[in-house]
Parts: structure tokens; C-alpha cells; sequence
């Protein structure tokens, strides 16, 4: 358990799942304060984690020893502006958006420099995240380290420089959206063929990392990893799905990007 207390400004999906991560670890922080303008987000995190405090203004939340920063990017500099007057001197502002640079935040928030990245990844909820992280030229190696003692209860968080953020945002926090659909199905269809959740769970969870890491790990070219299965049901699908990604990822890296 965290011994310094965490505000968290939004109430919405990605705090959630670093609640949720923390609370699976057994490293919930002793205290925190979550702030949302929507009544049913708070009502749902009071419901989940009794202990936190909630409340609709930001003012308490951004008074904390940590400052979350869990909102979309369209509202972030309207949040900024009203914050910015509630942060302790020796706060430590961690943003969970794309987009907003390491400047431009500090610029939001009337010179405050205090601030760290980090590009959120939805296993986190269960300590299997993937979570970038950047670090203001402002901060101390005793700040990192206690922001990275919170990220890492939560998954791997390496280092990475920041102008790579938006380019994990598409990679890693929104990398699940391309495949969970696609899992699903598939886990529907083989109990639709009489396996039982005990037997696809293991084998299904064996294969995607298996798969995964013969494609990464196994010194073959992606063209020979293709090749060691010769049944390939879905193959008159693979163009389509292939410039799906080529055309749609690369348009929402520009929409993100600083």
C-alpha cells in the first residue's frame, strides 16, 4: 500500500483498471481522492471501492500528493485551467492522454513542471499491463522512482523518450481493441464444438502467446513463421484485415499526435 495519497481527475475506464490493478496486487493506496463531473462514474468506483473518496470538483483530487490525469484529450486543457491553482508545490502530475506534451502540459498548468507520461494499457487491470512512461527534465530520480513504485504493481512500464508515446497509444493501449473481438469469437466457436471453458482457457491463452512469441522470438522471417501452418481458413480475409490496419492505424496516429 501506497503511503502517499493519489487524486485521480476522472472517474472513468482507465481509472478503473488502475484501481482494479492495484487492488489485485494488494497495493490499493491509503488514500484517494477521485474527481468527475458524471455522478454514475463516481457511483460506480464508490461501489467497487469503498474507500475512495469522490467527489464532482477537482480541487480536493488535484490536492494530492500524486495527480492522475485521466481524461480525454478534447477536455484536457479545460481541466489544466482549473487545477492548476490546487496543486501542491511538490506535487507529481502523471498524464494518462496522448497528445498533451511534457511543455504543453506545464504550459496548462501555469509553469508547474512536475509532470510524467504514461501511456495506459487495459491489462493493467490485472498486472499485465504495458504502460510507456516519460519523465519531465524537471524531476529527480527520487520522483521517478516513486512514480514507477505505483506503475509497476500494474505491469512493465519501461522508460521511453516522448515523442514515441503516440506511437505505444496505438501499439499497446489501443492493441487489445484489434484482437479481443477475434478471441471471443473464436473461444465461442470452440465451445460451440464441445470444449468446456476449463479446456479452451488454457489452450487458448497458450496459443496468442505462443503464436506471438514464435512470430517475435523464433529467428524466422515473418513470411516462414506464416508458413509452419499449411490450413489457413481465414486467408482470403488476411488482405482486407492487413490494409485495415495499414490505412486506419496510421490515421488515428496523425489525429493524436502532438
Amino acid at each position: 500500500m501506497h503511503h502517499k495519497s493519489i487524486g485521480f481527475i476522472g472517474g472513468g475506464r482507465i481509472t478503473r483498471i488502475f484501481l482494479e490493478g492495484w487492488q489485485r496486487a494488494g497495493k490499493l493506496p491509503a488514500r484517494l481522492v477521485v474527481s468527475d463531473c458524471h455522478a454514475d462514474a463516481l457511483a460506480r468506483l464508490k461501489a467497487r471501492f469503498p474507500g475512495v473518496e469522490t467527489t464532482a470538483g477537482s480541487a480536493t483530487a488535484a490536492a494530492q500528493d500524486f495527480v492522475f490525469l485521466a481524461v480525454h484529450p478534447p477536455v484536457m486543457a479545460e481541466v489544466c485551467s482549473g487545477i492548476k491553482g490546487a496543486l501542491k508545490p511538490n506535487a507529481l502530475v502523471v498524464s494518462l492522454a496522448p497528445k498533451f506534451t511534457v511543455a504543453r502540459l506545464t504550459e496548462l498548468l501555469g509553469g508547474f513542471a512536475r509532470i510524467a507520461r504514461v501511456i495506459p494499457n487495459a491489462p493493467s487491470l490485472i498486472g499485465q499491463g504495458y504502460n510507456p512512461v516519460s519523465f519531465a527534465s524537471a524531476l529527480a530520480a527520487a520522483d521517478r522512482s516513486e512514480i514507477k513504485s505505483l506503475l509497476e504493481p500494474l505491469g512493465d512500464c519501461p522508460d521511453v523518450a516522448e515523442e514515441k508515446l503516440e506511437a505505444y497509444a496505438v501499439l499497446t493501449a489501443m492493441g487489445p481493441t484489434y484482437l479481443w473481438f477475434q478471441l471471443q469469437a473464436l473461444r465461442e466457436v470452440a465451445a460451440s464444438f464441445g470444449l468446456s471453458d476449463a479446456e479452451i482457457t488454457p489452450a487458448l491463452k497458450r496459443m496468442v502467446c505462443g503464436g506471438t512469441r514464435t512470430l517475435l522470438e523464433s529467428g524466422l522471417t515473418p513470411a516462414e513463421v506464416m508458413d509452419l501452418i499449411p490450413v489457413k481458413p481465414l486467408a482470403e480475409m488476411q488482405a482486407q484485415v492487413t490494409e485495415l490496419y495499414r490505412t486506419r492505424l496510421p490515421a488515428v496516429y496523425q489525429k493524436i499526435k502532438p
